[in-house]
C-alpha cells in the first residue's frame, strides 16, 4: 500500500511491474517528441474522455441501450485513433533515435506494446 496526501492506494504487484518496466526504458533513452504533436494526442484523449463521460451519463439516466452502444463504438475508436497517432509519434522519433544509437531493446519494446494495443 502506498500513502499520498492522507489517501491509502493499494497497486496490484503487476501493474507495478508494468510501470515500472515502463520507466526504466525511459531512462534508457531520452524521448524527443514533437511538443504539437503530442498537444494534438493530449487533446484527442481529452475529447475521448469527455465523451466517455457522457456516455456514462447516459447510462445514469437509462438511455436507450443501442444509442449507448454506439457511443461506446464511438469512444473506443477515438481511444484507437490516439493509439496510432502515439505509435506514429513513437515511430518517427523514439525508434528512430533508438535505431540510430543501435538499441535493438527499443524495437522488441515496440513490438510487445503493439501487441497489446491491439489484443485490446
Amino acid at each position: 500500500m502506498k500513502q499520498e496526501h492522507g489517501h491509502v492506494h493499494e497497486h496490484a504487484d503487476e501493474h507495478a511491474d508494468e510501470h515500472e518496466h515502463m520507466h526504466e526504458h525511459e531512462h534508457m533513452q531520452e524521448h524527443h517528441h514533437d511538443p504539437e504533436d503530442m498537444k494534438s494526442i493530449v487533446n484527442r484523449l481529452a475529447r475521448a474522455i469527455g465523451h466517455l463521460e457522457s456516455v456514462k451519463r447516459m447510462v445514469e439516466d437509462d438511455r436507450d441501450c443501442t444509442e449507448v452502444l454506439v457511443q461506446l463504438a464511438a469512444v473506443r475508436s477515438a481511444i484507437n485513433n490516439c493509439g496510432k497517432e502515439i505509435l506514429k509519434e513513437h515511430i518517427s522519433h523514439c525508434i528512430v533515435d533508438a535505431v540510430q544509437q543501435g538499441d535493438d531493446e527499443a524495437i522488441k519494446e515496440l513490438n510487445d506494446a503493439i501487441d497489446k494495443f491491439m489484443k485490446a
